[in-house]
């Protein structure tokens, strides 16, 4: 009898949940509605079945019949900002109830890891417990948390980070929301008194390339040959996790530093004279060995602190691409999978002892770049508070290549891979109504700045037409970050990645741009005052979206002329130039090509460049390196933007981004 309740019981449930409407958790109580909008809602039904939806501010039914698919849409006319409000989903006798709904402005907030970071996390924003406990004064933001997923093909629904939907912004909430996205939301909550919603779709270590739709990024003729391996596969997965495995196995069984499965080139004995010498911390594609996949053993010798001795030790290595076993004097400290995941590991109090010390790290990389990555740019040795560098030369040797072992098919089922956040973060939020959106990405793209000039505003383009309006964006360029300049000259990939961000945003309407060159952190690619990050993105949204007259946009470089030894830069966006001190940043080059530090004076909205060593100039750049020393801003106190007068070409010229 219990047996035949239970099944009863169960088909009941069964087609209680069929005959249920189903809405997406886009759509949820505590949501922001786009105020003054068609605002699409949409959802799933028994096929044939039909849907109404009641909106409470205005009392209107909207009705819709699922298709045999059991998709159904309407389009809801909003109220101005608002609420709270209900709309109500009917389908037969079931009902869903969507409670304490605002109307007011939604925002998508994508890109990379410096998007994602939470309030309270990753190192924790500036200030974060005043920050996280002020929350609670902004009940009006309501905030949209998506998990970070990938797809090679696009997805109708998400999963979001919390329980539920959306929530109300306050200290438990906005603890683990996107920093940049709040303190930009808060900016424009406490100027515009209505609802603000925001929705972080992000991840980190993403390309711009995986936040293109499939159509869109197929046009870029860099990326068809790539997209058609990955396409190759795609059916055929569950074949190539299986290859993965035995290339895997066979990069094992053929590695010469293996001696059966002891690793005798971890020995703290042996002989590495032989060896290659390699800088560590770095990208082993970049040192002579692009193209490397499989093994390769790296090994350093080091003094340890006799202070050291007997205590638990911590060794610092940062992220490894992919995969590490590392070695203290032969013995195994640590093991991890991933590129993206920094290593930590800690030597044991019993293992350390003062004198001459060998540390070996086995790497094994399955695609793209290749190395010990190093934290903060450096390998580190630290005993509390105290430690040691030990980057510089090290040895490197390989243990066995891909050309030795089995070839594996390039999947498109990874992270990284063109359109697969797009089709897995961003699709199933079309066409939910936007006011518009925030892109805070690049760092990933650096080593193929030129390419971005193409994929930004393709982009762009790309999202405006499939939500089909064109949305405002506000894009954040790169924060200053790595060791400071000191060389005139420097080539930087970030630099070139800053200008490609300056380009799109002046090439494309209503694309603005906040610069963030003075706010970095040397050692840390997640800078923490991501407070100022968001104001500075909403004075832009408060000027270019809600038509307010303040300033807003960083000086930029209008125009130049030479004038005999000088070179006069005439700067926009400024009634007048003002520096802490004598103005840094400048450097200038003749004929030759070779730059120099530049002596600069403020004339105005001018600036006016020289050198003694350059008596016939013919090019100044201004901040233009991985992290420069600069100082130049404007009356509101926004830093003027990085910029060349030169085209000469650069060091990523040509380059095309590879996913790690």
């Amino acid at each position: 009898m219990k047996k035949t309740v239970s099944v009863l019981a169960l088909l009941c449930s069964v087609f209680a949940a069929f005959a249920q409407v189903h809405i997406s958790q886009l759509f949820s109580d505590n949501m922001v509605l786009q105020r003054n909008s068609k605002a699409p809602l949409w959802g799933k039904a028994k096929a044939g079945s039909t849907v109404s939806v009641i909106t409470s501010w205005d009392g209107k039914s909207y009705s819709a019949v699922a298709g045999p698919d059991g998709k159904w849409s309407v389009k809801v006319s909003t109220p101005d900002a608002g609420g709270p409000y209900s709309i109500t989903f009917n389908q037969g006798r079931k009902s869903t109830v969507l409670k304490n709904v605002m109307s007011g402005d939604v925002w998508i907030c994508s890109g990379q890891s410096n998007m994602e970071m939470p309030v309270e996390g990753w190192g924790k924003v500036t200030n974060y417990e005043q920050e996280v406990s002020e929350a609670v004064q902004y009940p009006g933001i309501r905030l949209l948390n998506l998990k970070r997923a990938y797809s090679d093909a696009p997805q109708e629904d998400f999963e979001v980070k919390d329980e539920y939907g959306w929530d109300i912004c306050g200290p438990a909430t906005v603890a683990n929301f996107s920093a940049c996205a709040y303190f930009f939301g808060r900016e424009l909550y406490k100027d515009l008194n209505i609802p603000i919603g925001l929705i972080n779709t992000s991840f980190g270590g993403t390309c711009i390339e995986s936040w293109i739709g499939s159509e869109a990024i197929t046009t870029l003729d860099s990326e068809k040959d790539f997209i058609e391996q990955g396409k190759a596969v795609v059916g055929k997965r569950y074949d190539v996790d299986s290859l993965r495995r035995v290339w895997f196995s066979q990069i094992d069984a053929k590695d010469r530093g293996f001696s059966g499965k002891k690793a005798v080139w971890a020995e703290a004995g042996f002989d590495d004279s032989a060896w290659k010498n390699i800088h560590v911390p770095g990208d082993v594609s970049k040192m002579g060995m692009d193209g490397f996949d499989g093994s390769i053993w790296f090994r350093t010798a080091f003094e340890m602190p006799q202070a050291f001795a007997g205590h638990d030790v911590e060794l610092r290595l940062g992220t490894i691409d992919d995969n590490d076993v590392t070695y203290f004097n032969g013995r195994k400290i640590g093991e991890t999978s991933g590129y993206s995941n920094e290593r930590i590991y800690v030597i044991p109090a019993r293992l350390v002892k003062a004198g001459k010390a060998q540390l070996t790290v086995r790497c094994v990389d399955t695609h793209g770049s290749c190395g010990i990555m190093g934290r903060y740019g450096k390998v580190e040795i630290a005993c509390g508070d105290k430690s040691i560098d030990i980057s510089g030369d090290w040895k490197c040797c390989f243990g066995a290549t891909s050309d030795e072992v089995i070839k594996i098919p390039e999947s498109s089922l990874r992270p990284d891979f063109p359109s697969n956040q797009f089709n897995a973060m961003l699709n199933p939020l079309i066409p939910f109504s936007v006011k518009g959106a925030l892109w805070y990405q690049g760092e990933t793209n650096a080593d193929a700045s030129y390419q971005y000039r193409e994929t930004l505003p393709l982009m762009i383009r790309n999202w405006r037409e499939l939500w089909g309006n064109e949305m405002p964006f506000y894009i954040v360029q790169l924060a200053n970050y790595m060791e400071l300049q000191t060389d005139p000259g420097e080539k930087s990939g970030w630099a070139e990645l800053r200008e490609a961000q300056a380009l799109s945003a002046q090439a494309v309407k209503d694309a603005h741009m906040a610069v963030i060159i003075d706010i970095g952190d040397a050692k840390d690619i997640h800078p923490k005052n991501k407070q100022e990050v968001g104001r500075r993105l909403g004075l832009l949204a408060r000027k270019y979206t809600y038509g307010e007259d303040i300033s807003a946009d960083s000086p930029a470089m209008e125009s130049y002329s030479i004038e005999g030894s000088s070179i006069r830069i005439r700067f926009k966006n400024a009634k007048s130039l003002v520096a802490d001190g004598k103005v840094r940043g400048f450097v200038i080059a003749g004929g030759d090509r070779v730059f120099h530090f530049a002596d600069a004076r403020i004339d105005g909205c001018d600036v006016v460049v020289s050198c003694p060593d350059v008596k016939y100039p013919l090019a100044v750049r201004y901040a233009w390196a991985n992290n420069p020393v600069c100082n130049l801003y404007n009356e509101a106190g926004l830093p003027a933007c990085p910029f060349r007068t030169d085209d000469w070409i650069g060091v990523t010229y040509g380059r095309k981004h590879r996913n790690p």
